[in-house]
């Protein structure tokens, strides 16, 4: 087989729980279309636990939003 017949074969790499798991990840995280970015979210990820503090966080997010 060809990579393109392989893609579209019905045997292809993509199971059921593979399938369930990206099923599972949409359902937690929903469409990011939609959504407005969560910034407190997206710094507290972004930054170790403890780097910054609240009063810090807080002065970013003010920067942030203007």
């Amino acid at each position: 087989m060809n990579a393109v017949s392989e893609l579209a074969s019905p045997s292809s790499a993509v199971n059921h729980e593979s399938l369930q798991q990206v099923a599972q990840w949409l359902k937690d995280n929903g469409a990011i279309r939609g959504r407005k970015p969560d910034h407190r979210h997206l710094l507290l990820a972004r930054y170790p636990t403890g780097l910054i503090s609240e009063a810090e966080l807080e002065a970013l997010l003010a920067a942030w939003h203007g």
